[in-house]
Parts: C-alpha cells; sequence; structure tokens
C-alpha cells in the first residue's frame, strides 16, 4: 500500500456548522444515556455531508464510541443488496469479534445473508414469506444487543445509491430500534432526488417519524468560503480569488477545493472553467498518462476497485502501476480504502466525470476486462459481491451469451440473500436479454439451478432447458416476496397469456400460475380467488400426483378454511396432504395438515383437528420450518377463542408472539397479536386490548392484521359507548378488508359493530339492513363464533326499541329474522349455547313475554364462562325481570352490585348507565351491604314524575303529539307542552325519542304487574 502522501487542496480547516455538529453531539450524549438517536443528512453533492460525518465520528471515538461506516455501493445501474450494512456489519466484527459472535448466537446462519464470515447461510424456501422480515428484525436485534452496553455510532452514506433491499432494511431499522446506545446516521444527496427516484417516497415516509431528526446541509457563505480559502492557501486570500471563487462555487465546498486547483494550475480568476464536467475533470487531465488511464479503469470497477483486480484491468507493470496510484492518491483524486486493500475515488462527482467523459466503445472494453479478470480469478473480489459484480461487468461489456448465464447467477444469489427485489430487478434484465442471448447458451441453462421456486413439473431436471415461463415464474415469486405484490400479478397475468389456449398441454405450470393469482388477488383486495382455485383444479384433474398438485389443493383448502370450511374444503385438505405424501413433499404436508386440523375442529371434530395441529407445531419446529410453527400457534389459538377457551387461547398467541420475536417472523407477530388481542376482548381485558391494538396498527405488516387492529378498536369504543370513535375505526376497518373477498371472520364482526353503532344513534332501520345482509350472505360452518354476537347485537335493539312508533313498520319482520339466525346458527359448545338462550330471552323481552326464570337460565349459562360483559348484561336483565315482577328486591340489587362492578372495571359506560337507571327507578341503592329502600308506592317515581307528568309520558312513548295529548287528558296543547319539558329534565334527555325509548326500557309506562 501507499504511504503517507501530500493532499494540498483539501480544507484542513473544518469550517462552519456549528448547528449540525451541536445536533450530532447532542444525539450522541442522548444515545450514551440509553435512548436510541437517527438523524438523516442531506444536501447537494460537494456541500459537505461527508466531512461533517468524518468530524462527528472523530467525536465519537474520542467519547469512547464504536464506530462503524458502511456506504451504498454505486456500480453501473446497480447497488449490492444490503452493502452499506454489511460493509457496517464487517467493521463491527473488526473491532468486537467476540462481542458480535455473542450477540448473533443461534442466529449466524439466517445473519450470514448480510455478514457471510458467520456462517453457511443455509438454503431458501420460497413459500416463507417472513424470510426478509426476520432477517430485518434479527439485524435490529444484534445492533440493540452489540449497543447495550457500549456506544454505538453506526454510518450509512449515500443512500441515494440504495438498493431496495437496503432502503427496506433502513427503514425497518428506524420503525424498531427502541432500545440501546446506539446512533443511526445516514447521508444523502438532495439533488439526486428527482420526482421518480426511489428515495423520495421513503423521505416523505421518514419525514412521519417522531424518531428521526432531518438536517440539511445549506452552502458555505462568503464568510465561510473565505475562511476554506485562507485554510487551503495556508494565507490570506486576494479578495478577487475570494469573491471569483464564491460566485462560481455558489458556496459548495468540492467546488472551492476543485476551483483553488485550477486556480493553482495557472487559470486566471476571470479564465475559470464554466463546465462543472471540465472543472471536475481538471485534476485528473494533469496526471501523467498513466495515472490517467488508472483513474480511467477505477471510474468503470465501481464505487470502490480492489488493487489485485485493479492490477489485472489496467494491465500495467507493478511498478508503473504503483506510481500512477501513487499520482492519484497525491492530487487528492483516489483514496486508499482505510480498511481494505483497495481504492475509491475521493468524491463520486469526480467518478462519475471520468465515466462520463469514456467513449462508448471504452467502456465496454474495459467491463469486459473486469469481467474476464474476475472469471479467470474468483479470489480478487468478496465472495458476497463477486455474482452480481460479474453480473453487472457482463451486461455493460453487451456481451449477451456471457451475461444471461452470469446475471442468473447473481439472481440466486440475490434471493439466498432474501434482497428479492435484487432478484426481481436481475430476473427482469435475464429476461431482456433472453431473445439477444444464442441459443445453444439457453438450451445449456436448467431450471433447477435458477428457479428454485418453481416446482418442477414431471420433467427430468438433468435434460430439460430452462424456459422463458419459468424465469416469469420465479419473478413473479421474487415481485411477492419483496412485496411488490401488483409487479407479480401483472408478471403471472403474462404467463397465462403466454400460455393462452394451450394450457391443457402444460397443465402443471398453468395450474400454477392460476394458484399464484388467486392468493394475490386476495392480498389485494381484488378478489377472492376463488375462479382462480377453481381453474387451477380443473387442470390437475386427473393428473398422476405432484408438487403442483399438492399447492393446488392447499389453495383450495385454505380457500375453504377461510370462507367455507365444510365438506368440499375438508377432502381438499385431506388429499392435499395425501398428494404431498406422495411426492414426499413434507413442508407442503405441513401447510394442509395444518389447514385440515383447523377445518376438523371447525366441523366439529374437535380433539383430532387439536392434535393434528399440535403434531404440526411440533414437527416444524423440529424442521427449523418456524414461519408453520407461527401459524401453527395462530390456528391453534384461533380455534380455542372459537371453542370458549379464550384463556387458552391467550396462552397460546402469545407463545406464538414470543417465538416469532426469536426467529424474526414479523408478519406473524401481527397474526399472533391479533388473535391474542381478540381473546382479550372476550376476557374483558380492554385496556391489554387496546394497546395490543395501536401497538398492531403501528407495527403491522399485513393487511389483515392491521385491519383486526381498527376491528377490535371498533368493538372496543361501542362497548365504551363512544360510536363517533366506533364508527371511524370500523371505516378504516372496512378500508382495509375493501370490498371484493367477504370473509365471515372479518365481515361479520364488522357488521356487529355497525348494528352496534346504528343501535345507539336509534337507527333501527339501519340496525335491521345490517343484519339481513348478514343474513343473506349466510352462516357457513364454523362462523357461529362472528354470528352470535351479531345476532345478540341486533335482537338486543329490537328489544330497546319495543313500543317506539318509529320502529314498529317493519318489527314483525325483523324478529322473524332473528328467528331464522337463531335456528341456523349452531351452539356446539358452551359458550355458544349461552349466547343461543341470551338471543332466544332478548327475542322475547322484545315479544314482551319475558321471563326472571328464563333470565336467570342465561346467568346460570354464562356463570362458568369467561365472558363478563354478557354475564353483567345477563345480571342486569335479571334484575330488571325480578323488579318488574315484584319482590325479590334484595337479589335484584346484588345482581345489579356485580354488573355495575364489571361496567366500572371495563369502562362500559352504556352498561353503566342502563344499571344506574334501573336502581333510580327501583330506588335501589347500590352501594355494598346497604339494604333496599321501601319500593316506590302507587303513584310515586324515582324520578320524581307527578302521577299527571307519568300519564303524559305515556302518551309520549305512544308517539302522540302534544295537541293529542292534550285531547286525551282534556288540557290546553301548552300545558301539554310544558308537561312535556319538565319530563325531559327529570329524565335528563334530550327529545321525546330519547325519552320514549328510556321509558319502555325501564318499563316506565308498562302497567304494573303484581305477585299473586
Amino acid at each position: 500500500m501507499l504511504g503517507p502522501v501530500e493532499n494540498r487542496s483539501v480544507s484542513p480547516v473544518f469550517v462552519g456548522r456549528v448547528g449540525e455538529l451541536a445536533a450530532l453531539a447532542e444525539a450522541l450524549s442522548r444515545a450514551a444515556a440509553g435512548e436510541p438517536q437517527a438523524l438523516l443528512i442531506g444536501g447537494e453533492a460537494g456541500v459537505g455531508k461527508t466531512r461533517l460525518i468524518e468530524e462527528f465520528t472523530g467525536t465519537a471515538r474520542d467519547r469512547g464510541a464504536v464506530v462503524a461506516v458502511g456506504g451504498c455501493v454505486e456500480l453501473g445501474a446497480d447497488g449490492l443488496p444490503f452493502a452499506p450494512f454489511s460493509a457496517a456489519l464487517r467493521a463491527l466484527r473488526r473491532r468486537l469479534p467476540d462481542e458480535l459472535t455473542a450477540a448473533a448466537e443461534g442466529q449466524h446462519g439466517e445473519l450470514a445473508r448480510l455478514l457471510p464470515e458467520l456462517g453457511d447461510p443455509g438454503g431458501h424456501d420460497p413459500a416463507d414469506e417472513d424470510s426478509t422480515a426476520r432477517l430485518f428484525e434479527l439485524t435490529v436485534r444484534l445492533l440493540e444487543r452489540l449497543a447495550a452496553d457500549r456506544t454505538v455510532v453506526l454510518v450509512l452514506e449515500d443512500l441515494h445509491w440504495a438498493d431496495t433491499s437496503t432502503r427496506h432494511l433502513f427503514t425497518y431499522l428506524l420503525r424498531t430500534l427502541r432500545r440501546g446506545r446506539i446512533v443511526v446516521v445516514a447521508s444523502y444527496r438532495a439533488d439526486d432526488i428527482h420526482r421518480r427516484h426511489p428515495l423520495r417516497p421513503l423521505l416523505a415516509e421518514l419525514d412521519r417519524l417522531r424518531t428521526l431528526r432531518r438536517i440539511e446541509l445549506p452552502r458555505f457563505t462568503r464568510a465561510e468560503v473565505h475562511r476554506q480559502l485562507t485554510g487551503i492557501l495556508a494565507a490570506e486570500p486576494d479578495p478577487g480569488l475570494v469573491e471569483e471563487v464564491f460566485e462560481r462555487s455558489d458556496g459548495n465546498a468540492f467546488f472551492v477545493e476543485e476551483l483553488v486547483v485550477s486556480h493553482e494550475a495557472g487559470c486566471a480568476p476571470g479564465q475559470l472553467s464554466d463546465s462543472l464536467r471540465d472543472l471536475l475533470l481538471v485534476r485528473v487531465e494533469a496526471l501523467p498518462e498513466d495515472a490517467q488511464r488508472v483513474v480511467r479503469t477505477a471510474a468503470e470497477g465501481g464505487s470502490t476497485v480492489e488493487y489485485g483486480l485493479l492490477a489485472a484491468v489496467a494491465r500495467l507493470a507493478e511498478d508503473d502501476l504503483i506510481e500512477a496510484l501513487r499520482a492519484a492518491v497525491g492530487a487528492n483524486i483516489l483514496l486508499a480504502v482505510p480498511d481494505g486493500d483497495g481504492y475509491r475515488f475521493r468524491h463520486s462527482l469526480v467518478r462519475e466525470a471520468v465515466s462520463d467523459d469514456l467513449l462508448p466503445g471504452e467502456r465496454s472494453r474495459l467491463n469486459r476486462r473486469y469481467a474476464e479478470a474476475l472469471e479467470a480469478d474468483p479470489a480478487l473480489v468478496r465472495a458476497d459481491e463477486r455474482a452480481t459484480r460479474l453480473a453487472t461487468y457482463w451486461y455493460h461489456a453487451h456481451d449477451p451469451a456471457k451475461a444471461l448465464p452470469a446475471v442468473l447467477r447473481a439472481s440466486v444469489a440475490t434471493r439466498e440473500r432474501h434482497a428479492y427485489a435484487e432478484q426481481l430487478r436481475l430476473l427482469e434484465r435475464a429476461m431482456e436479454l433472453w431473445d439477444e442471448a444464442p441459443a445453444e447458451v439457453r438450451a445449456s441453462l436448467r431450471p433447477i439451478d435458477y428457479a428454485e421456486s418453481y416446482p418442477p413439473c414431471g420433467c427430468d431436471p438433468d435434460t430439460t432447458p430452462l424456459r422463458h415461463l419459468d424465469l416469469l415464474a420465479e419473478a413473479a415469486v421474487a415481485a411477492r416476496l419483496s412485496g411488490e405484490r401488483e409487479r407479480a400479478l401483472k408478471i403471472g397475468k403474462t404467463a397465462l397469456r403466454i400460455l393462452g389456449g394451450e394450457e391443457e398441454h402444460d397443465p402443471l405450470r398453468a395450474a400454477w400460475f392460476w394458484t399464484e393469482k388467486a392468493r394475490l388477488q386476495s392480498n389485494l383486495g381484488r378478489g377472492d380467488g376463488r375462479e382462480e382455485i377453481a381453474r387451477a383444479q380443473e387442470l390437475v384433474k386427473g393428473l398422476p400426483p405432484s408438487a403442483v398438485h399438492a399447492v393446488v389443493l392447499v389453495g383450495a383448502a385454505g380457500w375453504g378454511m377461510l370462507r367455507d370450511p365444510g365438506p368440499d374444503a375438508l377432502t381438499a385438505a385431506e388429499r392435499a396432504v395425501e398428494y404431498a405424501r406422495l411426492v414426499k413433499a413434507e413442508s407442503i404436508e405441513l401447510n394442509a395438515r395444518l389447514t385440515l386440523g383447523t377445518i376438523m375442529v371447525a366441523a366439529g371434530d374437535v380433539d383430532a383437528g387439536l392434535a393434528e395441529m399440535h403434531a404440526v407445531r411440533e414437527r416444524t419446529r423440529a424442521l427449523g420450518q418456524f414461519t408453520e410453527t407461527a401459524r401453527a400457534h395462530i390456528n391453534i389459538s384461533s380455534a380455542l377463542e372459537f371453542l370458549g377457551r379464550s384463556h387458552e387461547a391467550v396462552e397460546v398467541a402469545e407463545a406464538g408472539i414470543r417465538l416469532a420475536r426469536e426467529y424474526g417472523l414479523v408478519d406473524s407477530v401481527g397474526w399472533a397479536e391479533a388473535n391474542r388481542a381478540e381473546s382479550l376482548f372476550s376476557l374483558g381485558r380492554w385496556e391489554e386490548v387496546r394497546e395490543a391494538a395501536e401497538r398492531l396498527l403501528r407495527s403491522a405488516t399485513s393487511t389483515k392484521p392491521r385491519g383486526s387492529a381498527s376491528l377490535r378498536l371498533a368493538q372496543l369504543a361501542s362497548a365504551r359507548g363512544e360510536p363517533d370513535a366506533a364508527a371511524r375505526h370500523l371505516a378504516d376497518a372496512r378500508a382495509v378488508y375493501g370490498t371484493r373477498d367477504p370473509i365471515p371472520q372479518y365481515t361479520l364482526p364488522m357488521a356487529q359493530v355497525a348494528v352496534a353503532v346504528a343501535a345507539a344513534e336509534g337507527r333501527i332501520a339501519d340496525v335491521r339492513a345490517e343484519l339481513a345482509a348478514a343474513e343473506r350472505g349466510g352462516f357457513p360452518p364454523g362462523t357461529h363464533r362472528y354470528g352470535w354476537p351479531l345476532v345478540l347485537t341486533a335482537v338486543t335493539a329490537e328489544a330497546d326499541s319495543r313500543g317506539l312508533p318509529a320502529a314498529d313498520e317493519g318489527r314483525a319482520e325483523a324478529l322473524a329474522l332473528v328467528r331464522r339466525c337463531l335456528r341456523s346458527l349452531a351452539a356446539p359448545v358452551p359458550v355458544w349455547a349461552a349466547h343461543s338462550r341470551h338471543v332466544s330471552e332478548e327475542l322475547a323481552r322484545a315479544e314482551g313475554r319475558e321471563t326472571a326464570a328464563r333470565w336467570a337460565e342465561v346467568v346460570t349459562g354464562y356463570e362458568p364462562l369467561d365472558r363478563p360483559v354478557q354475564l353483567a348484561r345477563a345480571r342486569y336483565r335479571l334484575a330488571d325481570a325480578l323488579l318488574t315482577e315484584g319482590g325479590r328486591r334484595e337479589e335484584a340489587a346484588a345482581l345489579l352490585r356485580e354488573a355495575r362492578a364489571t361496567a366500572d372495571l371495563l369502562g362500559a359506560r352504556p352498561l353503566r348507565a342502563d344499571v344506574d337507571l334501573l336502581a333510580a327507578r327501583a330506588r335501589l341503592s347500590l352501594a355494598p351491604e346497604e339494604a333496599a329502600p321501601a319500593p316506590a308506592g302507587p303513584g310515586d317515581d324515582a324520578f320524581g314524575l307527578t302521577p299527571r307528568e307519568q300519564d303524559v309520558l305515556r302518551l309520549v312513548a305512544a308517539g302522540h303529539t302534544n295537541r293529542r295529548i292534550a285531547e286525551e287528558l282534556f288540557i290546553s296543547p301548552k300545558t301539554a307542552s310544558v308537561h312535556v319539558s319538565h319530563i325531559l329534565a327529570k329524565l335528563g334527555v334530550t327529545g321525546r325519542g330519547e325519552a320514549a325509548a328510556l321509558a319502555h326500557r325501564l318499563h316506565l309506562v308498562d302497567a304494573p304487574r303484581r305477585p299473586t
């Protein structure tokens, strides 16, 4: 390597940036106190971002921090996947080898996808949609562990060149970093961020993060340029030079330095170049010929070029090469890489200018030389960069015969690192090269080497050539796994158009694409995928067993599990298991068995279904298929909630969350958290529900868990008497779920919230419309867990509106609808049997035939169950019935005290209001152990209504106007109006409708029934 070299025009004095440096220092102090910090530094090229970061990292090192720097790599038009994170982790490993090994304990293989030095990353599972999120979670956890007892400064430079995977990991890091003594500093070139630049939407997203601080570097003022020139020249600059340089540079620090070079080369101030590129090339053109040749060669090698690779491509004698490099470094054009055996340009603007100055044939020739040198000696570059760089060199050498295999090999390498966005871009490049590559080259390629995601279709993998359809299949999966579902759907449609009317001649490939399309249609809310699944099933019908056949049957079973878990779904799941076993595809088999077990529970075969799911959970754990293990926890917890075993459901869901977090299965965490929140709501642990739902909204990566979070918040707001908030959260849930794929586990709970909101707002017609719409959609087997709460809410609204004139029209039809629902819903376990009795007695109340005896049965049904809200509501109704029938006041008071205690504990304001109103009407004290006062005498009322006001209230409840009331009671309309005003004030309501509803609900207008 070279020794010290004079760098004349680099500013030796750090100028300005006092506020920015103070902000970075403050972040360092906060991080040292245990509060993670994130800062994003933006500014135009040459404004001084790197110099500011260097000044800060020097201060950080002086204060004992460990600094790790990684830069995004520009390699032609490509970025190396995760390049800045790999470089930073490599730096941390050099500084903290033992600590990093300990922090990565148990996850070396997975983290090796970022840092190959940690070990073998293992294979790739195309069905594992959590793979990227898992890698991200483990990376964040690794950094948090390293920063647990030391301050770590992580610097990521040049985000404008970041590949998609790097951008995603960076965003994930900022969103999830919660602990550790760590400062994350990133920089980007602001003038490169045009309207379509991929970093632009990310910057807008990051602006919404309260944990991120943005620093925008302005250009230097005239005074700062004067200080910079003084430092460079080591003397007071001529005023004319200061003015000329400031005007030409416009305060850009790097341009100031280059203008000084131009000045020192003999240009008078008035003769300075007007061309930016010419200005940047002044230093290069002043170099000896060999040095210029090396600089041009290095410009095509990438952001950093290894010495051995540069030597092989430059083709100079070693002594000549060393002298050329010394000249380039001495002119401050190239810099030796501090932690490696290579060189990079001091500023990317110079590299870009040199590269742009190359002739087209010269650029192709240099790329060919790089590719040939790398093929001759692969050890010239790091193993994790080799495939991508070789593919880039051959592509820019314009040699399709060499580029196509190289690009395909690079796509496999990026896939193994879970960099699916980069894999997709490489596959698209391969499809671009496909027709240009010679036929013999295409014939030599094999699907087994490049199309792992596409199941084999009964052909000989050793002799069958790779087809364009295979690339489309691989690209569709890469797009789906990278989150680009729209792109995946488009690729799949292209493949199906290519297959066209020849699907019967290639049925397995066609069936596979139809199954993928069904999955994507559902994920995007474009439909339920039923037609696509049906087409796939038709294509594989009668064919010998195959992996594709099993995948199609798993898709059909999964569709039925969610939408119609009946006999057809059960049969499809059983056949999927059978076919997967026949072709020895255990991962597909385990997936199918888990679906089968879920359907069996829904069909009533509870013990066998749960046993099947538990067996899958244990087997997948033993095999290390943790995504499927997490799915087993999710399905088991859902099944337990279905059975009313909510405490067990919470335990299983929490175990699933722990497992998912341990292995970085972020999406699975969301699903398990959603199930946990549902069971917590059933158990009346409502504050925990709120916390879980809000956490889900912040962190869930899939739409369905986010929708579940909004739905749970809607249910919570409704139960707490906040109809406006409930309606708002319900609208959010509906927006997430969409309308094209109605799945009962989402549509029925949303209908229940809509009914509750309509009932709270007195819109009985909307209550009936919602229930009617749900009933028309049907209650498929296993959906009674969602149907019973919906019907109970609707029939309660009907009972509360009994006697209201506005509810009379359509009432008979509405009650008939409730009866139909009552007959169609199953009640196979105690919790739903209790709901069935509850619905039946609310129906009796709606028809004026309720009895205390039957309400006592409802209470008895709920008492052994963990359903505090339903039990409290049933106790309230029993107390009401006891008081209406007369006598048993102490028992009624005890029931009301228990109901009120539950309402207070949960914050169920509507229930509390009902209990308090009933106690007030009956003159019951809810204070503990206080004797019940005597019942109200004839003509007396707990609300202070006089006998005449009670008469008026009865007529108001019947829907009469003031004039009609006056005629009935032989009083004037004005007197009737005064009575109505007094009644509204005493009842604490604002209108006649509310007064009428309250009168009916509290039996204020009922003729008293005396015990015989």
